[in-house]
């Protein structure tokens, strides 16, 4: 028999071109015997002479199939980057949300729309307007989402291991997203703050500094925490619906988990999109009691607007049912290009860590 011909020579030797056989074939061959004699003469694996699994050389490497690469710090690096361009390249628009989820605005600050509000706050206001308060929000974004992205991270697999194991579980998923959560709205609450009272219109607040000095010395440390448990309520919600969203589709988008910049676009701006929309009362009521906006305290008899009850009855007492979902338009525009760009930095930069880690390694 042929295969019993060549013995240890066509296995040890080197590739040897058979009769009726070319070099390539002779060459997989010697591959497939490889493997099979590799792992012991006799029964078990090497009996079975299971045929090699061939793999695009232009597929890449399936980043999700690399557990020893992706580390905490690597998801804490990919999350932190992420989040900041996120917010830095949104944050125009969402300026532009906070001030349309006013309840009783200036009528100077009354917007039909997000482009006519952005071209306006420009023109009367100057070029930089929309962007201030920036540098807090980009310092906040860098620590909570390392955390959001780390936490989720762990989370959804350890969860996953128990749930459904070897598979994805959308309880695991939603929980991981609502655990981590926790961590990024506490690292983020005292930036949402000082960034949307210098954002609201005819803000007495031009530096971050003096805002913080401001808010400390008159209303306490508090404060900076006032709106942390609507915040919790909505993004718990927000999160969680997001992060199953986001999952699915990549189930359908991207079942192979490789890593693939046009799923992770598109399954992040559809979930952000759903969620946004979902969770926007929640949003107006977080806005108020951040901002504490002087024309809604007028009509409340309690001086500061303290817990989400007491924002929920403010919101209602002002503007009725429509006014919670004021602004829902700037949000969702907002969402939408933002989780996209959030998830599509994310994946890469955890994909090129992770390529980079390997790389190392098998080079040591």
């Amino acid at each position: 028999m042929e295969l019993e011909g060549r013995g240890a020579g066509g296995v040890a030797g080197g590739p040897a071109a058979g009769p009726g056989r070319s070099p390539g074939e002779s060459a997989l061959l010697d591959g497939w015997l490889q493997r099979g004699v590799g792992r012991g003469a006799g029964g078990g694996e090497a009996g079975a002479c299971r045929p090699p699994v061939r793999q695009d050389p232009d597929s890449g490497p399936d980043y999700e199939a690399l557990p020893a690469g992706a580390t905490v710090t690597t998801h804490m690096v990919a999350g932190a980057v992420a989040g900041i361009l996120e917010h830095c390249v949104m944050y125009p628009i969402d300026c532009v949300k906070t001030r349309m989820q006013s309840l009783q605005p200036d009528p100077a600050a009354r917007y039909r729309n997000v482009l006519e509000a952005l071209w306006r706050i420009i023109r009367t206001e100057g070029l930089w307007r929309p962007m201030r308060g920036l540098n807090v929000t980009a310092t906040g974004a860098g620590p909570a989402h390392a955390l959001y992205f780390a936490c989720y991270e762990k989370l959804k697999k350890t969860l996953s291991d128990v749930i459904h194991p070897g598979g994805n579980s959308h309880i695991a998923n939603g929980t991981a997203g609502c655990v981590a959560t926790l961590l990024h709205d506490a690292a983020m609450n005292p930036a949402e703050v000082v960034k949307q009272r210098m954002q609201m219109y005819n803000s007495p607040y031009h530096r971050v500094k003096d805002c913080v000095r401001e808010v400390w010395q008159n209303e306490g440390a508090r404060a900076f925490y006032r709106s942390y448990t609507t915040q919790l309520t909505m993004n718990v919600p927000f999160q969680a619906i997001h992060f199953m969203t986001y999952e699915f589709l990549q189930e359908h988008f991207n079942p192979q988990r490789r890593y693939n910049p046009s799923s992770h676009v598109l399954s992040g701006a559809c979930a952000g999109a759903v969620a946004a929309a979902v969770t926007t009362p929640l949003d107006v009521c977080k806005t108020l009691l951040n901002t504490q906006e002087s024309l809604a305290l007028n009509s409340n008899i309690t001086g500061h607007i303290t817990g989400m009850a007491s924002a929920f009855r403010t919101v209602y007492q002002v503007g009725g049912v429509t006014a919670y979902f004021r602004g829902v338009q700037a949000r969702v525009i907002y969402q939408i290009p933002s989780t996209a760009i959030a998830w599509s930095v994310y994946e890469f930069f955890k994909y090129l860590i992770t390529k980079q880690q390997e790389e190392w390694r098998a080079g040591k």
